[in-house]
């Protein structure tokens, strides 16, 4: 596997706070999927399995105590397992993977999150940790690539919020929000100036220019400035030239349908 950078326990520790709708049982369900397809030895891979899918039924039935005592017995189980293996073999039994399933399963998610990072890339990590946030009208695809890409998650997650909030977007245009995401230019003004451009019911000549504009071709800049002067809309072409969004819906306009 590629060497990758290795994220501290405490930024795994952010998706958990950034969600009141976190989904304890798809993150335990889904990580140990992952986590357990790498343990090599099949009886402790069959352990680990047994064990993760109790603490999953649990997690979806917290109420019943008999599944909290059955979780808690195997997973105990578990990590004695781990232990005893520990002591008798030392460095000659690689049991990284066995130790992420333990922390998964004693619900210490960004621990476990930190630890796989060493076996897994950190992209399959986050599509289940993102996919956890259960959140509504989001766009898990940008925000798992923003995050992959270094972005912090706080910027990651409001992201995709934008960008699932917006779908009824054209497909243009989300594009380019994708792109300024990405680029780490999305903040509240700019979704502002984007929202209204959604609204301008452009053709698709005029949207190919609007997209241009957007990407700040100097040349078609200043012909379209020049453009709005010729209209009497000197105040718009000033703020098409400062790179003002709001200016570009009336400067896309002129282009004949």
């Amino acid at each position: 596997m590629t060497e990758q950078r290795r994220h501290p326990a405490s930024w795994w520790a952010q998706f958990h706070e950034a969600s009141d709708r976190f989904d304890s049982a798809f993150l335990t369900e889904g990580l140990g999927d992952l986590f357990n397809a790498k343990i090599a030895s099949p009886l402790l891979r069959r352990e680990a399995e047994i064990a993760t899918d109790i603490v999953v039924r649990h997690l979806n039935k917290p109420n019943s105590e008999e599944l909290a005592e059955r979780a808690t017995k195997a997973v105990d189980r578990l990590v004695e397992t781990v232990k005893r293996l520990e002591e008798r073999s030392g460095d000659a039994f690689q049991l990284g993977e066995a130790h992420a399933v333990c922390h998964l399963l004693e619900g210490r998610f960004a621990d476990a999150a930190s630890e796989a990072e060493e076996f897994l890339t950190t992209k399959q990590i986050l599509r289940v940790f993102v996919g956890a946030l259960r959140m509504e009208r989001f766009d898990n695809d940008l925000a798992v690539r923003m995050l992959a890409a270094g972005h912090s998650p706080g910027a990651a997650l409001a992201s995709g919020s934008v960008v699932g909030r917006y779908s009824w977007w054209p497909s243009w245009l989300l594009k380019v929000v994708r792109d300024r995401a990405m680029e780490g230019r999305l903040d509240e003004q700019t979704v502002d100036a984007l929202d209204r451009l959604a609204y301008a019911e452009l053709s698709p000549a005029q949207a190919r220019i609007a997209r241009r504009l957007l990407a700040g071709e100097e040349a078609l800049v200043e012909a379209s400035a020049t453009r709005l002067e010729t209209l009497d809309e000197r105040n718009a072409a000033q703020l098409l030239r400062e790179g003002d969004l709001s200016a570009v819906a009336l400067a896309a306009r002129l282009i004949p349908l």
